[in-house]
């Protein structure tokens, strides 16, 4: 073997250990590529096949993945507001809000047709026409449907014809439905309509036997929408309402309205949820999450919803990290500042933790900055260093189309983080300035470093559509270091009631 056969042995081996390094940790929502529906996705089906991963959202198209954190985009047509899809006798099949059923060899389409759902029952038997409908194959490869009612319905599920999908076996059997005394399930904001629901959204997952069948309440339009789950023996019951219901539910912060998802088994054999989340209107639109599923020695199902950076599957040595911008741009920070901003549209809204608020800067600011110090100087405490070592950002705008002005193109972002110790010499730590990759929730992991300072600086955006920022956050730890000066803002240089050292 020659000398010039082992550099290009060695360069190709290099090449191929780059091209399989993946993300070591993720965060919610997740930055997925903008599709066809834009920041509309959500109604999620995750699924697995082959060692990849498809996802399938209201907005159409699919995205695929290897990791369940690095995802692209696949066109595929003819796809279902809140599509499901399913693999039986090595076909997929795809349903949804449709009373048509659709299949495919391949998972990414084309599909095919096959007609409407075949059935002879009432609207009283529960068949009201194709809504988040499920197909739910078996272990012992027996297909069911299940979907739910319209409102306070609740949840039907039936045995379907293994020769042809679209047939029904018998008549529906009524699963469960809206209970008042389930608060988390009533419809609203606060959830405050007692006799009104949004049941909608099963999923079914099987373990040790036990049938966990999962279903979104309140509305998808309130932060308040939630997932919860009911037990059972056999597909169709009779089922029990779980006792730590609400599954998941978050109500505050950035990822709120967490439900209508789906689990799927990992690259790690762990089992992850994959929801929706609300975001509120406006900015409007919704994204999608994604967490770990446990069990308890009971049997009994949780999910924790994260809005912080988390350990990908199959990562070793990430380690976990906390939001250290959130409010720091206020009026008692002097040294944190934004190059500019519209009335009405602060800098301070890129930090609020909220989806409802906004940062938009001036129309004519041709690379907008905020400039944040993590901790400052007031008379009673100490300057806190911080370990940063990642950071999100949620672009959008006030107008509710947060990522693209109608039929325009798919917005591309481009963006730079950098990092002081004194606000006067910068260090950049993410360089994203030459990004070609659509999306409107990014996320990205940079190498730990110490600071006091940190600026976000956007240089270039769609000039068809108003730059905004629905949310920047960096994340870090608290370091053990002191800054050698501490520079205090004037306002704090206040005479005391009484001259003192102390500190107390």
């Amino acid at each position: 073997m020659t000398n010039k056969t082992l550099i290009c042995s060695a360069v190709a081996l290099l090449m191929g250990v780059a091209g399989m390094a993946q993300s070591s940790r993720y965060c919610n929502p997740l930055p997925m590529p903008i599709g066809n529906g834009g920041n509309a996705a959500g109604d999620v089906t995750v699924i697995e096949d082959g060692g990849k991963y498809y996802m399938y959202c209201t907005g159409g198209g699919a995205w695929v993945s290897d990791n369940l954190v690095d995802w692209t985009f696949h066109e595929v047509k003819g796809v279902p507001v809140a599509p499901d899809v399913v693999k039986y006798n090595g076909k997929f099949y795809l349903s949804g809000n449709s009373d048509n059923l659709f299949v495919s060899d391949s998972p990414l389409g084309p599909f095919k047709d096959l007609g409407p759902f075949k059935n002879t029952y009432a609207i009283e038997d529960g068949w009201n026409g194709g809504f988040d409908t499920k197909i739910y194959v078996d272990d012992d490869n027996t297909p069911y449907l299940f979907w739910p009612g319209r409102g306070i319905s609740g949840i039907y599920g039936v045995r379907l014809d293994p020769n042809d999908l679209t047939r029904f076996l018998e008549k529906p059997t009524h699963l469960f439905g809206f209970n008042p005394m389930h608060a988390w399930e009533r419809y609203g904001e606060k959830n405050e309509y007692p006799g009104v629901a949004w049941i909608e959204g099963p999923w079914i997952e099987k373990r040790n036997g036990i049938y966990y069948l999962e279903y979104s309440a309140s509305g998808t339009q309130w932060k308040t929408y939630a997932e919860g789950y009911y037990t059972a023996t056999s597909p169709l019951g009779p089922y029990s309402y779980a006792p730590n219901n609400p599954l998941l539910r978050k109500t505050e912060g950035l990822v709120t309205g967490t439900a209508h998802g789906s689990i799927v088994k990992g690259p790690d054999g762990e089992l992850y949820q994959f929801y929706t989340i609300v975001l509120s209107n406006p900015p409007g639109g919704r994204r999608i999450g994604m967490d770990k599923v446990t069990f308890d020695e009971e049997g009994l199902m949780y999910v924790t919803v994260t809005d912080s950076p988390q350990k990908a599957p199959l990562a070793k040595g990430a380690k976990t990290s906390i939001p250290v911008t959130i409010n720091k741009m206020n009026a008692m920070n002097a040294l944190s500042k934004a190059s500019s901003a519209q009335t009405g549209f602060p800098a301070a809204y890129a930090v609020d933790d909220y989806s409802g608020t906004v940062w938009m800067p001036a129309s004519d600011d041709k690379q907008p900055s905020l400039t944040i110090e993590l901790s400052p100087a007031t008379r009673f405490d100490v300057v806190q260093l911080f370990e940063v070592d990642g950071m999100r950002i949620l672009f959008g705008n006030g107008q509710g189309r947060g990522w693209r002005a109608a039929g325009g193109p798919l917005p591309v972002y481009k963006y730079k983080l950098e990092v002081s110790m004194d606000g006067e010499k910068w260090s950049t730590v993410v360089d994203q300035t030459r990004n070609t990759i659509s999306r409107d929730t990014v996320f990205d992991d940079f190498t730990p470093t110490t600071c006091r300072f940190v600026r976000l600086t956007v240089t270039d955006w769609p000039k068809n559509t108003q730059l905004g920022i629905i949310d920047f956050t960096v994340f870090g730890t608290p370091s053990g270091h002191l800054p050698a000066a501490v520079a205090t803002p004037t306002y704090y240089q206040l005479p005391l009631d009484k001259p003192t050292n102390e500190r107390k």
